[in-house]
């Protein structure tokens, strides 16, 4: 199923989006990380790297999302005003929470599994943002190694070849990752 995203603002510099192009951008954007973690998530198994559980996947999804989550702050960043670019992250955060909340019960009963998401969220916010990130250059190696061993932490070293997952996300998944959400994001700029 493909995704539409259109919007055009006059001002293409620090623009003011309204309340609801906000929230459809948000919303747009939080479907397509998902499915593009998800996608990576699979990957790995795909490539042999070995999942011990459901958990350790969706986990898996979740520092994908966090990462994401810096990208679009990153990218919206002198894009749009920042009232409009603190009401569009924090609109994407709860999207993704939403996306996790719903995936997550399904997968594992009735919970809460969205305040311990955003939880993550915050601690990520805080790490990624000793790490340089711009449109022109993109990720650091800082913030790619970051990603990484958040990747890294997730999977466990405990079958033989997980410990090389940190190499397979920051040097394959993660920049192919990054490439299709961030052009998904910029276009919202265009």
């Amino acid at each position: 199923m493909a995704v539409r995203i259109k919007s055009k603002w006059t001002d293409k510099s620090r623009a003011k989006l309204s309340e609801d192009l906000v929230r459809e951008n948000a919303q747009a954007l939080a479907f397509i990380y998902w499915r593009v973690a998800l996608e990576n998530a699979k990957s790995l198994h795909g490539e042999k790297y070995i999942y011990d559980d459901d958990e350790q996947r969706v986990k898996v999804i979740a520092e994908y999302l966090a990462m994401f989550l810096q990208m679009s702050d990153r990218l919206a960043y002198g894009k749009i005003d920042d009232e409009s670019r603190q009401a569009f992250i924090t609109t994407l955060a709860m999207r993704l929470s939403d996306h996790m909340q719903d995936n997550a019960t399904d997968l594992f009963g009735e919970g809460d599994y969205r305040s311990s998401f955003i939880d993550m969220l915050n601690r990520r916010s805080a790490e990624y943002a000793e790490f340089d990130y711009s449109a022109e250059e993109g990720p650091s190696y800082s913030f790619m190694q970051c990603f990484g061993s958040k990747v890294q932490d997730v999977m466990g070293d405990e079958h033989h070849d997980n410990k090389w997952v940190i190499d397979q996300v920051m040097d394959i998944d993660g920049p192919a990752a990054i490439a299709k959400t961030s052009k998904a994001l910029m276009q919202l700029f265009e």
